[in-house]
């Protein structure tokens, strides 16, 4: 074990015993979900400190509608379909990529956006359609690869869009804040999306709703130390934007990269799976590149979206409940059987809780008496 983990459980436990009382945070990032039960961080947490995880899976974020539409133009002749892997399970209202695939459907795997260019390279005869899922993270990948079919005139490529940008939905979460879920105290901000967008992106979060945030990276000290410094500005009274990742985040982020992205996207209002619309939270082709775009191409629209009733996937990352709380987790719903895309998913929370954290104890059957409340 890391020679500071014992001292930052120490720091953390002292902090939450200060404050007193119960508090949440939440960690927004799909590979901090994952990272947190690898490395058995949330055995460890204090006991009136409930974690619970937020829209930064892409997979999971995106609506059902989606999942159909990018069905709908792969299951066509002449089509071949790129993706990324975490995409070929999740379940439309009829079927998957998956079932598409083992039915003769031509779909390939992807790593990146440039690897489906390659495909079009290779494929001449065919339009190859990549499946745009991501975050800022992946958006640079997508931009450059639109860019360079622009500029070779590799017309047989188009790009079914579905980036989202995750500040917008943070905010999204305290304004439209249910009463019957708990109050989130703070965020623990991603790593990798950071490294694209910077620190300074998550100020509005503080300045508008007095949320602590906190930029982390992925390692068990740097996520425990995330925590500590969250429950320090709790325990004071303060909220502010602390960053401790800043070996790899800068507070403005990737100029770049965000500089190539605002030239291929223009920021549109977008469909979160059970969130809704939230305004100016999606990425969409900017007008001089709109020949890439695969709803024009194969006159394909994007169904609103209709979760199943009994799934709780749309609930699970918005932190109003954890896993086990869905009545199918585990029963019918199950990564060898997945009914929502948190199962599917490598960073979903389902998959987390499925294979790491169906032994935990239950929070919410603590008493009150075992924090000193």
């Amino acid at each position: 074990m890391n020679s500071g983990i014992p001292a930052l459980r120490a720091e953390l436990d002292e902090r939450c015993e200060r404050i007193g009382r119960r508090v949440t945070f939440m960690e927004v990032c799909g590979t901090h979900t994952m990272s947190v039960f690898r490395s058995g961080i949330r055995a460890m947490l204090p006991k009136n400190l409930r974690l619970v995880s937020g829209p930064g899976c892409p997979v999971c974020v995106t609506p059902r509608g989606y999942i159909d539409a990018a069905c709908d133009i792969a299951g066509r002749d002449g089509v071949m379909a790129a993706t990324f892997g975490d995409m070929m399970r999740v379940p439309g209202r009829s079927g998957s990529l998956e079932t598409l695939r083992s039915a003769g459907a031509r779909i390939r795997v992807v790593s990146s956006a440039r690897a489906a260019l390659q495909l079009a390279r290779e494929h001449p005869g065919c339009d190859v359609v990549f499946l745009a899922v991501g975050f800022e993270t992946t958006a640079p990948g997508t931009a450059a690869s639109v860019l360079e079919a622009d500029r070779d005139g590799v017309d047989n490529f188009s790009v079914l869009m579905s980036q989202k940008l995750i500040v917008p939905a943070m905010l999204a979460l305290l304004e439209t804040a249910d009463p019957q879920a708990p109050e989130l105290d703070g965020f623990l901000c991603p790593g990798h999306v950071s490294v694209i967008i910077g620190a300074d992106a998550y100020k509005p979060i503080v300045q508008r709703h007095a949320k602590p945030c906190v930029v982390a990276g992925f390692e068990p000290e740097q996520i425990l130390r995330g925590l500590a410094h969250l429950a320090g500005q709790v325990a004071a009274g303060a909220a502010a934007l602390e960053n401790v990742y800043s070996g790899v985040v800068s507070l403005q982020g990737n100029r770049v990269a965000q500089k190539l992205v605002d030239q291929v996207f223009v920021v549109v209002d977008a469909a979160w799976r059970q969130l809704g619309v939230i305004p100016l939270s999606g990425q969409l082709l900017a007008p001089p590149y709109r020949r890439f775009d695969a709803t024009r191409r194969f006159a394909v629209a994007i169904s609103e979206d209709d979760d199943d009733p009994e799934c709780r996937c749309g609930y699970v990352i918005q932190g109003k409940v954890e896993p086990r709380e869905c009545p199918r987790f585990g029963a019918e719903c199950t990564p060898d059987s997945p009914v929502g895309p948190c199962m599917v998913s490598s960073e979903g929370t389902c998959a987390a809780w499925y294979k790491y954290g169906r032994n935990l104890p239950d929070p919410s059957a603590r008493g009150t008496q075992e924090v000193g409340l």
